[in-house]
């Protein structure tokens, strides 16, 4: 079965940061599976498929990487994929303080299942999904803060 893990979000867009992550993490599992959560009480700025699609086109090169897109907790979504492993980037304390009692709180649903922080690359370290939106709602030039597949003008 090998070492799989799940690396977890919206990616409402996915961004450099998202991808550095990934590409870091490529050598430490037998499979990653970037899993992008759907809520359908909330729409997100970008429609699922395109998000979906963006992230096939990134990695497509990854035989290794794959995408799905899943509906409750992440938990019974590791259980469904057999995935061991969550993978989760840090850029600030912050962030440590959010992932670490998600953390504690999956391994409480499931003992089987570890989570990875791997921390980001500092020049990555302000770059968010919700920072990058706002950039864009507000007619700025986000191209920079997105893998160079993601064609945000489409």
């Amino acid at each position: 079965m090998g070492k799989i893990a799940i690396f977890p979000g919206s990616f409402d867009p996915f961004t450099i940061g998202h991808e550095s992550i990934i590409k870091r993490a490529i050598p430490l599992f037998d499979k990653i599976i970037v899993a992008i959560g759907y809520n359908s009480a909330k729409s997100g700025y970008f429609p699922l498929e395109k998000r979906e699609k963006w992230i096939r086109a990134i990695f497509e090169e990854e035989s290794t990487v794959s995408v799905a897109t899943y509906e409750g907790l992440t938990a019974e979504f590791c259980k469904k994929v057999n995935a061991k492993y969550i993978l989760r980037g840090l850029r600030t304390a912050a962030d440590f303080e959010y992932e670490r009692a998600i953390g504690q709180m999956n391994k409480m649903l499931d003992q089987n299942i570890e989570t990875i922080f791997m921390l980001t690359k500092p020049e990555h370290s302000p770059i968010s999904s919700t920072i990058v939106r706002e950039v864009i709602r507000h007619g700025g030039d986000a191209s920079q803060f997105v893998p160079k597949q993601i064609d945000l003008s489409k």
